[in-house]
């Protein structure tokens, strides 16, 4: 990084306390370098990236980093504080301090810089040497040092450069990382794994496959390499180059963590001579056996919110769309003829018409795509075929929602039984265009057809018939049941499956008045998690950490849009108190909106659609009671929580953690 730091920009004596001080402080040397134009538009950037995800590192580390339109190069600034400052990191302040600066549009330089750190930051003993310099001309030497060494290694694994041939040694490895992100865990694991494969004397080469793109292996070092191993969260790219090679296949955090443990793996598949063939090869992360406790269960569960996760953009989309319609044109909209035979520029029913058919539209794919991508969640892109069709023939036959999973999973299933089947070389080339499509469409329409289709159906028609029947008492409990699965997870999968549920009801062209009151109450009880953790911020901030304070500022608009995700911070600092006292408000909202009959037709929206609720007044005073409990319970047990920290340490404060050691455990939470 010789060019990115230079002496001036570094600080080790830092004295902010905050880290928008520190901000300002490390942004000031940048300014006074002429690196960036305007000091406050800058930090507005640098805030407004911090409000997304803390950038807080495990190990006493803070990466605070933003793209600008205000700095005029790649730069980077670095800060020692001796007393520790608050990034939002799980285990405490943070001791060292990187400003990371980028011009606007600059997005390879600034996850150029991202990743560089990330790699430098798994190495010890360059956290040790940065916290014991002298003087600021030796950390901006050791950083620029450590950078030029990457540098002049492009072969291993930095995404930099021409891949070479490994030189020749007892034994060869490739490896692929990636993490959903595509920043910090890939170049982490990257790091990690080539320093084990030194100590251990194995030849090792790394593709990264990051945001920034992925350069490839040399076909040739692969052709020579005794094992692979894959450390993944996200599907590796063009995985069938490492068929026939013994292969380790794991998530990103495990060659971290234990890559001492993958490397002997590997060496033993190879010395056992276990390699992975073509129709062997698990095909997605989600089909992976390689991690412990990858259980039948768990892969279950990850399929099925692969086609969920797929389904909800269609369900915001049509659902918001047709909720506008009914907003302009009214509910009798939908009997309006095809806007392709009649349309008016001038007349507002016209463009309400043609809302409400977009939206149908759109609608109309909810079930197939949800089939179709948990086919993909267990086959990759052979079970999208059959997996469509099912879903599609689960909507002819009123399957609904239960015909769209059980026709995904059916897809999945033929297709990977098909993909066992030994075939000869000579026809491999026309299984995945024309043998898996024909053979699992097929048997995926019949099973839909004529066995399983009609019983789902029946059983979907019988659900949503005595949902109809619910009433009183009844209506309320199955009000607090959705409320609490809404709130159990924050957006995970129990959560997604309540949400699946009530928008299944809705996506049809007359849904139930049961239908309607089940989607308010999910939408309702969604909403209280962030709401209920910005007020509590707001009346008890002294309860909460600088960062949380700020985070809820945030979840104000986010619970306000229905957008549970937004209490995520809140729960993962404090799970123990936040999730129950969100469950407890959501199980209340739902069983008052139940019991209040509010009705919605829009999946989406928040407060944004309250004129579209049935009894709004008694729908948003059941959401403001479910916040005021999740509110009540969270400043009562984090009250007690600190009361009881403040009798331990005898003098009313809580001792701030001291930093842990990089090498203890390193944990990326910062994404560009």
């Amino acid at each position: 990084m010789s060019q990115l730091i230079t002496p001036e920009l570094v600080d080790l004596d830092l004295t902010a306390t905050t880290k928008e001080a520190a901000s300002r402080a490390l942004a000031e040397r940048l300014a006074a370098a002429g690196r960036v134009t305007d000091l406050d538009g800058f930090l507005a950037d640098v805030a407004a990236r911090e409000e997304q995800m803390p950038t807080g590192l495990d190990g006493g580390i803070g990466i605070p980093h933003c793209r600008s339109a205000h700095v005029t190069e790649p730069s980077l600034a670095f800060g020692r504080a001796a007393h520790g400052i608050d990034f939002g990191a799980a285990d405490g302040p943070a001791d060292l301090i990187f400003l990371i600066a980028a011009p606007a549009g600059a997005d390879e330089d600034h996850l150029t810089i991202l990743s560089a750190l990330a790699r430098q930051l798994m190495r010890p003993e360059f956290t040790a040497a940065l916290r014991a310099a002298a003087t600021a001309a030796e950390a901006a030497a050791l950083i620029a040092a450590d950078e030029a060494h990457d540098d002049a290694e492009p072969a291993e694994g930095d995404g930099d450069g021409d891949r070479s041939l490994p030189q020749e040694g007892p034994f060869r490895v490739v490896a692929v990382t990636s993490c959903p992100t595509g920043i910090a865990h890939t170049y982490m694991a990257a790091e990690s794994l080539e320093r084990a494969a030194g100590d251990e004397g194995v030849e090792i080469t790394v593709e990264t496959q990051g945001s920034a793109g992925f350069e490839r292996l040399a076909p040739e070092i692969v052709a020579a390499a005794d094992a692979v191993i894959l450390a993944h969260d996200v599907e590796v790219r063009e995985k069938h180059r490492f068929a026939g090679k013994p292969t380790v296949d794991v998530g990103v955090k495990a060659a971290i963590s234990r890559p001492a443990e993958l490397l002997a793996e590997a060496r033993g598949k190879a010395a056992r001579g276990e390699v992975t063939a073509p129709d062997d090869a698990p095909r997605t992360p989600l089909d992976r056996a390689g991690e412990p406790g990858d259980h039948f269960g768990t892969r279950l569960r990850k399929w099925l919110m692969t086609g969920v996760s797929y389904m909800v953009p269609f369900v915001a989309a049509g659902g918001l769309l047709i909720a506008l319609a009914f907003a302009i044109g009214g509910y009798e909209i939908n009997g309006a003829p095809s806007v392709a035979d009649h349309f008016v520029w001038t007349e507002a029913d016209s463009w309400a018409a043609l809302m409400f058919q977009i939206g149908g539209a759109a609608f109309g794919f909810l079930i197939p795509v949800l089939a179709g991508y948990i086919a993909y969640g267990m086959a990759d892109r052979p079970g999208l075929v059959p997996g469509f069709v099912g879903g599609a023939i689960a909507v002819t036959i009123n399957a609904g929602f239960l015909g769209g999973l059980a026709a995904g999973l059916l897809a999945g299933t033929v297709v990977m039984g098909i993909q066992r089947v030994r075939i000869p070389p000579v026809l491999r080339g026309i299984m995945p265009v024309v043998v898996i499509p024909l053979l699992s469409a097929a048997v995926v329409g019949f099973l839909m057809f004529i066995v399983v289709g009609k019983p789902i159906a029946q059983a979907q028609e019988g659900l949503t018939d005595w949902l109809g029947d619910l009433s009183g008492t009844n209506a309320v409990l199955l009000g607090v049941l959705l409320g609490l699965m809404m709130c159990f997870d924050l957006g995970g999968p129990v959560n997604k499956v309540a949400y699946a549920f009530a928008t299944g009801g809705i996506a049809v062209a007359d849904p139930t008045q049961a239908s309607l009151e089940i989607m308010a109450t999910v939408m309702a009880a969604g909403m209280v998690p962030p709401l209920g953790m910005a007020l509590a911020t707001t009346v008890r901030g002294r309860l909460f950490t600088p960062t949380e304070r700020e985070n809820g500022k945030a979840a104000w608009v986010l619970g306000a849009s229905f957008i549970s995700e937004g209490a995520i911070p809140f729960a993962a600092a404090d799970p123990l108190r936040v999730i129950p006292s969100a469950m407890a408000g959501g199980a209340v909202t739902g069983a008052l909106s139940m019991a209040f009959g509010s009705t919605l037709r829009a999946p989406h929206g928040g407060v944004f659609v309250v004129p579209l609720v049935g009894s709004p007044v008694a729908y948003l005073l059941a959401v403001a009671a479910g916040t005021l409990v999740t509110t009540t319970l969270v400043v009562l047990l984090k009250g007690r929580r600190a009361g009881g920290q403040d009798r331990r340490n005898g003098d009313g404060g809580a001792a701030a953690p001291a930093p842990k050691p990089t090498e203890e455990r390193v944990t990326a939470t910062a994404a560009a």
